[in-house]
């Protein structure tokens, strides 16, 4: 542990000691895939957008629990048929809250 923490306290200085500082003000913009930034850097997104965003990762997971299952099915049987069943419907009915709430409507 004790390495490691002097590995990277020591590259981090002899990286700051040796690295070339010639700052300009095209190297001094905030860089963002090619574009220039337009508009505040602190700029406050709606909950509604941080909703949908864990509603997405919500069923983007379901998708991933789906697949593997869907491929091994034959193997595991009527149990997990039922537990799969149950699952999608835990889901459902926490799609139908979030509709209700009107999670979905952006405006």
């Amino acid at each position: 542990m004790i390495v490691s923490v002097l590995f990277g306290t020591v590259t981090l200085l002899i990286g700051n000691l040796f690295r070339l500082r010639r700052p300009y003000k095209e190297k001094l913009v905030a860089y963002e895939s090619g574009n220039l930034p337009i508009g505040e850097p602190r700029e406050k997104f709606s909950v509604k957008y941080y909703i949908i965003a864990m509603l997405f990762v919500v069923f983007d997971v379901e998708a991933v629990f789906l697949y593997p299952w869907a491929l091994v099915y034959d193997k595991i049987g009527l149990y997990a048929l039922v537990e799969m069943i149950l699952f999608i419907f835990i889901l459902v009915i926490g799609y139908i809250y979030a509709w209700r709430k009107e999670a979905f409507n952006w405006s």
